[in-house]
């Protein structure tokens, strides 16, 4: 719905000149319709997206009844003291940079955001340009390097945690391009982002949530299905996996399952971990296995096929597009609740900004005034404000996408349990898998919220004999002998 009225199509009591950052009778009632409909169809899509999450999220991913009552997850019986240790003293060393990192981080965006000190930033650095792209260009460009600098040293310390626990295989040299990749991928992605939002902002200054909540669906989705053939080759080199047994046992596991499936490729993980992983990737015609070069020479082949397995869960449960519509829905909802606080002149007050205005100003009007068409999220310098609104958002949702995801993964171990009908084998990979990884074995309250998307270790090997008791095979005995 447009609302870039001329101003001949305006009330004749309506100012020249919008009013300033406290408001104003026409400018609170030219907002007063739009806001209440952005905040109903935010209700609305965040009220989707809530029953969505509940009535699919598998709750319960292995229903039945055990005899005998379920396995409690234990690493004790699986894990020698020695590797429980070593578990927790990694887990222990990494969460110093990744909590300093969070915080540091977070801690100076929202400063940036809630403060004047962001525009004042962007004024500074945008000061000589007139044309609003290259503005938008500027600010996009500047916060996301910035913000990627302060997380360099973190992210440095967190890799030489890494390289001391061998799990890292990098050069510091090809360690910084990853790192200079990463930042790239970044700005493409928040620069488009806020290119299209500012645009829509200045073109339709009240009703422009409509506009950017549908492109904010259309760009999760699309999003979606570029990731596997436009990303990740920036970060890995792939090829077919060579014809032989292992090809042909996943190949016909995938048919067997009813999972179409392309091809079956390897990743060019050694050079830069010794970490193992396979992952399903792609849609329709693009769906392939992708399995870690580590995972090759260190894994037997049944055991591969248990995690290619649980994978191929994933796609048989449609989990990726799953999660993508829930993502879309989510973040459409998140623009209709971001024009609320854009609009508010209070925010806008606290963040060194002046409130939005009415109407398009015409063009003498901006020529007596410059500010005039930059009022509000349409003025370039409140990309500090919108970037620190995100960074919220984003920690908000954390917890929830991680309880979700947890539950997810544990669906997919059901299914590899079911197609395979292994459970000892999937227990034996389970623990070579947390080994090899040095997966936390018992994270806590803060880390579960923070970080944690899979079950740990023993909550895995507990399923696998759970199924096991239900099935009545024989259950996986304790891996270590006491």
């Amino acid at each position: 719905m447009s609302d870039a009225t001329s101003p001949s199509q305006e009330p004749p009591e309506a100012p020249a000149s919008p009013p300033g950052p406290g408001g104003g009778t026409d400018t609170a009632r030219a907002y007063r319709r739009p806001r209440r409909a952005a905040a109903i169809t935010a209700a609305v899509l965040f009220a989707a997206v809530a029953v969505i999450i509940a009535l699919t999220t598998p709750w319960t991913p292995l229903p039945g009844h055990v005899p005998g009552g379920r396995v409690r997850p234990d690493p004790a019986p699986d894990f020698t003291p020695a590797e429980i240790h070593r578990a927790a003293a990694f887990d222990h060393a990494l969460n110093w940079p990744a909590y300093a990192r969070l915080f540091t981080v977070l801690a100076v965006v929202l400063v940036l955001g809630f403060t004047p000190l962001g525009a004042r930033l962007l004024g500074l650095l945008t000061a000589r340009t007139r044309r609003w792209p290259l503005r938008v260009l500027i600010g996009a460009l500047a916060f996301t390097s910035l913000t990627w600098a302060l997380s360099m040293p973190f992210a440095a310390w967190g890799e030489s945690i890494l390289r001391d626990y061998g799990l890292s295989t990098q050069s510091w040299p090809s360690w910084l391009v990853d790192q200079v990749k990463s930042l790239a991928v970044t700005w493409v992605t928040y620069t488009l982002g806020l290119l299209l939002l500012v645009g829509l902002i200045r073109r339709f200054p009240r009703y422009w949530w409509t506009g950017a909540a549908a492109g904010a669906c259309a760009l999760v989705i699309a999003g979606s299905f570029a990731y596997p053939v436009m990303i990740e080759p920036v970060f890995n080199t792939f090829h077919s996996l060579p014809a032989g047994q292992l090809r042909t046992d996943l190949l016909d596991m995938a048919r067997r399952d009813g999972v179409p499936v392309s091809d079956v490729l390897v990743a060019d993980a050694s050079r830069r971990t010794t970490s193992l992983n396979a992952y399903v990737s792609g849609f329709g015609s693009t769906r392939r296995i992708v399995v870690y070069d580590t995972l090759l020479t260190s894994m037997s082949t049944p055991r591969i096929e248990s995690i290619v397995a649980h994978e191929l869960g994933h796609a048989k449960s449609g989990d990726v597009l799953h999660g993508t519509l829930i993502g879309a829905l989510g973040a459409a909802g998140g623009l209709c609740l971001l024009y609320l606080l854009l609009t508010s002149p209070r925010l806008l007050r606290r963040a060194g900004l002046t409130a939005p205005a009415a109407r398009r100003p015409d063009k003498d009007e901006a020529a007596r005034d410059p500010s005039a068409r930059n009022r509000g999220a349409a003025d370039p310098r409140a990309l500090a404000l919108v970037l620190a609104l995100i960074a919220v958002a984003t920690q908000l949702e954390a917890p929830v996408q991680n309880l979700v995801s947890r539950h997810v993964e544990a669906r997919a171990d059901a299914h590899a349990l079911n197609l395979t009908r292994d459970p000892a084998t999937f227990a034996t990979m389970q623990h070579e898998l947390s080994v090899r990884n040095i997966s936390t074995l018992t994270p806590d309250v803060l880390e579960t919220q923070l970080w944690s998307d899979h079950p740990t270790g023993p909550e895995r090997i507990a399923m696998a004999r759970d199924w096991a008791r239900m099935h009545h095979v024989p259950e996986p005995p304790p891996l270590v002998r006491h």
